[in-house]
């Protein structure tokens, strides 16, 4: 975990906060802030400040770049419910259920593999040191 960002008590249910976050987890940020630019849910607000918020912290912190950093991982917990009341019908009260939705957000640095430098003098070198292997025959009876 390089960075994390946690956003809590966000006026939006669990349940359709985690079908943005299926999609965007494990991303690179630059592609989940362009997939987040692009979809057209509630959720996507609340996940690109988070986004955002986590970079900037990265980037202030460890100076690191947005293009190397990842969503390593991303969740989303229930929060408090509001409780309401409406009236229904024959003078009853239906009780309706404001969920809140706590979002948590870790980035981490893309591992990318480094290249090896090859030496030509060593690998000229190890060409001619290499024997060719002895090749035996069988005896036939």
């Amino acid at each position: 975990m390089l960075t994390r960002a946690i956003a809590r008590y966000i006026r939006v249910s669990p349940r359709k906060t985690m079908k943005v976050i299926d999609i965007v987890r494990g991303l690179p940020v630059v592609k989940a802030e362009a997939l987040l630019d692009m979809m057209d849910k509630k959720p996507t607000i609340y996940i690109k400040r988070l986004l955002k918020s986590a970079v900037d912290s990265a980037d202030k912190r460890f100076s690191v770049s947005p293009a190397d950093l990842y969503i390593s991982l991303i969740q989303a917990d229930k929060g408090p419910m509001l409780k309401r009341y409406r009236a229904m019908t024959m003078g009853r009260a239906g009780m309706i259920k404001h969920r809140t939705t706590h979002i948590t957000l870790e980035l981490e640095r893309i591992i990318r593999p480094e290249k090896k430098v090859v030496d030509k003098d060593k690998v000229t070198a190890k060409k001619k040191a290499v024997k060719k292997p002895v090749v035996r025959k069988r005896k036939v009876k």
